[in-house]
C-alpha cells in the first residue's frame, strides 16, 4: 500500500523547512532510517530518515521549496502486512486493558502515531505527562501528552481525529523515537484496503495526500460539531512561543491564536503586546505593498528573495539582542609577533589532515585561563536580570561564514582541554559548519564568542552579542607595522585589533580592560599562558 510521510513537528518550534536536496528519486527502493533528504529547519542543515522500507512513489516537493508540518513530504509503497502488523496487536493490547472492549469498525481503522526523528539529535525523550485517557476522543493538533527531550519540556500534538485506543508508555517512561508513542483510532480512508491501493497508484499527483486529508477534515467537523474540544488548561503553542512568552512575561492563556484550533503564534503574543487583534491586524496588511509598488519602479534587474532558514533565524537573534542588551565596545591593540613564532615552530609538526594549528586554539585557551580570573565574563543573565548565573564550563564558540548562512559552532569544556585538543574540535567544527551539516549539540550551550572578521580583511568592529552571552570579540586581521622596541629603536611587529562587545548590565568598561589585559598578556608572552595552564 501507498502511505504519505507527513513532516512530524514534536515541538522544538519547527513549523516549516526548506528542501535543500532529495536524496532519492522516485522509484527509487529505500531501507529503514536510510536518508531521504536534506532540509533546513531555523536551526541547522538536517537529514530526514525513512522510518520504514519501501518504494519511493511520490516527491511532493521540488529542490528549495518550502515544506510545512503536518503536510505530506512524500509517499512511499511499503509493503501491506508490515504496514498493518501493528494494528491486530494494538488492537488486542486494547481489548485486553480496556473494559468496554474496543475494536476497530469497518468504517475505521487502528493506528500506531510513531515517535518522529526529524534530525535534531533527539533519539528518546521521557513521558512526563498524558494529557489524555484511553477511550478519549481527540481532535487534530490537540495535545496528547507532554514529553521531556534533551532540550526543553514539549507537547506531541494529535495527527489525526480520532480515539484513543492504547497508551504504549506509562509516565516517567522513556519513549524511542521510530517506536509507536500511542494508538488511535481514525476514519478508514476507503473501504478496503486493495481499493485503496488501487486508487492511490491511478490517481493523479498529489491526491492521495488530498482524499486523506478531505476525510481527516470532515471526521474532525463532524466530531467537533457534536462534541467540544476537551479543555487542556493551557494554550495550543510550540515551547519556541511558549520561551517567548515567558520572556516578555505574557500569560499566553490570553493571548487570542490565530492558528488552527486556536493554536498560537509569535505574531500573536506581538499583536497581544500591541493591544490588537488578529483580525483588527488583517485588514491593513495589504498597504505596505501598494505603497511599495506606487513609490518605488520595479526593474528587470530586480530580485527578491525571502530571507529564511539560518539567516532569518540570524536576523532574528541580532535584532532581539540588540533591542534588549545595551552594548558597550572597548578596543585593544595585541603584539602577536612571539605567539605567531611559536605557532609556525610547531605548526609543521602538529599539523596534519585532522588538525589544523592555526591561531584560533590559542586565543580560545588564553581566553579560558583569563576567564579563570574574570568569571563574570563567562555568565548569563536572566530575562528580567534579577539573576545572574556564572557557568562553570568554558564553550567558547566561534563564528563561520558557512554557505547556509552565519554559525556559531562552540568548543565545549576548553578549561579541561590542551592546546591540541582545542585545535581539533576547531579543526572538526570549521569543517562542519562551512560544510552547513553541525550538529545542534555543537551550536548550543555557549558561553562567549570570538568572531574573525580579520580573516576577512577587517581591523575593527562592533560585534553583536550571541545572546544570552554576556560578552564578544571580534579579532581584526594581522598587520606588520612599525613600533619603537624597549631600546627605543624601530622595529617591525605583528599587530592586531580587538573590539570587545559587553552587557552593560553586567560588566563595567573597568572588568572587561582588565579582562582584556590578561588575555593580552598570555598572548603577547606565550610563556605566561603556559604558566598559567594547570
Amino acid at each position: 500500500m501507498i502511505k504519505d510521510f507527513i513532516l512530524p513537528d514534536i515541538g522544538e518550534g519547527v513549523v516549516e523547512c526548506e528542501l535543500v536536496e532529495w536524496l532519492v528519486a522516485e522509484g527509487d527502493t529505500v531501507a529503514e532510517d536510510q536518508p531521504v533528504c536534506d532540509v533546513m529547519t531555523d536551526k541547522a542543515l538536517v537529514q530526514i530518515p525513512a522510518p520504514f522500507p519501501g518504494v519511493i512513489s511520490k516527491l511532493y516537493y521540488a529542490k528549495g521549496e518550502i515544506a510545512k508540518v503536518h503536510e505530506p513530504l512524500y509517499a512511499v509503497e511499503v509493503d501491506a502486512a508490515d504496514s498493518e502488523a501493528p494494528v491486530p496487536a494494538a488492537s488486542a493490547d486494547t481489548a485486553a486493558s480496556s473494559s468496554t472492549n474496543t475494536t476497530a469498525s469497518a468504517d475505521s481503522q487502528v493506528e500506531d502515531f510513531m515517535l518522529p526523528d526529524i534530525g535534531e539529535g533527539i533519539v528518546e525523550c521521557e513521558l512526563v505527562e498524558w494529557l489524555v485517557a484511553e477511550g478519549d476522543t481527540v481532535v487534530e493538533d490537540q495535545p496528547i501528552c507532554d514529553v521531556m527531550t534533551d532540550k526543553a519540556l514539549v507537547q506531541i500534538p494529535a495527527m489525526k481525529a480520532g480515539k484513543i485506543v492504547k497508551l504504549h508508555y506509562r509516565k516517567g517512561q522513556l519513549a524511542q523515537v521510530h517506536q509507536p508513542l500511542f494508538a488511535i483510532e481514525v476514519a478508514a480512508e476507503s473501504g478496503s484496503a486493495p481499493v485503496a491501493q488501487t486508487a492511490a497508484a491511478s490517481a493523479p499527483s498529489g491526491s492521495a495526500s488530498t482524499v486523506s486529508q478531505a476525510q481527516t477534515q470532515a471526521q474532525s467537523c463532524s466530531q467537533t460539531a457534536g462534541s467540544s474540544m476537551v479543555p487542556q488548561g493551557k494554550a495550543l503553542a510550540s515551547p519556541a512561543v511558549r520561551r517567548m512568552a515567558r520572556s516578555l512575561d505574557v500569560d499566553i492563556a490570553k493571548v487570542p491564536g490565530s492558528g488552527k484550533n486556536g493554536r498560537v503564534y509569535k505574531e500573536d503574543i506581538e499583536r497581544f503586546l500591541k493591544g490588537a487583534t488578529p483580525q483588527a491586524q488583517a485588514q491593513p496588511q495589504t498597504l505596505p505593498q501598494v505603497q511599495v509598488q506606487t513609490g518605488t519602479a520595479a526593474t528587470a534587474n530586480d530580485r527578491v528573495e525571502p530571507i529564511k532558514g539560518v539567516r532569518a533565524v540570524m536576523a532574528r537573534m541580532m535584532t532581539e539582542s540588540v533591542s534588549s542588551i545595551p552594548h558597550f565596545t572597548y578596543c585593544e591593540e595585541l603584539d602577536l609577533t612571539e605567539l605567531i613564532a611559536l605557532r609556525e615552530a610547531m605548526k609543521a609538526k602538529y599539523s596534519n589532515d585532522e588538525l589544523k594549528l592555526t591561531m584560533m586554539p590559542f586565543f580560545m585557551k588564553a581566553m579560558s585561563l583569563a576567564l579563570t580570573e574574570f568569571p563574570v565574563i563567562n555568565s548569563r543573565v536572566n530575562a528580567d536580570c534579577t539573576e545572574l548565573t556564572y557557568l562553570g564550563r568554558h564553550n567558547i564558540g566561534m563564528a563561520v561564514d558557512s554557505k547556509v548562512g552565519l554559525l556559531v559552532p562552540n568548543v565545549k569544556d576548553v578549561q579541561d582541554k590542551s592546546i591540541l585538543d582545542v585545535a581539533a574540535e576547531v579543526t572538526r567544527l570549521t569543517q562542519a559548519a562551512r560544510s552547513g551539516r553541525v550538529a545542534p549539540a555543537d551550536l548550543k550551550d555557549g558561553s562567549i564568542s570570538i568572531s574573525n572578521i580579520g580573516a576577512l580583511g577587517g581591523t575593527v568592529a562592533t560585534p553583536i552579542i550571541n545572546k544570552p552571552e554576556v560578552a564578544i570579540v571580534a579579532l581584526g586581521k594581522v598587520q606588520t607595522l612599525p613600533r619603537f622596541n624597549a631600546k627605543g629603536k624601530v622595529e617591525a611587529r605583528k599587530l592586531m585589533q580587538v573590539s570587545w562587545s559587553g552587557d552593560h548590565r553586567v560588566i563595567d568598561g573597568g572588568t572587561i580592560a582588565r579582562f582584556c589585559n590578561l588575555w593580552k598578556q598570555y598572548l603577547e608572552q606565550p610563556q605566561e599562558m603556559l604558566l598559567a595552564m594547570r
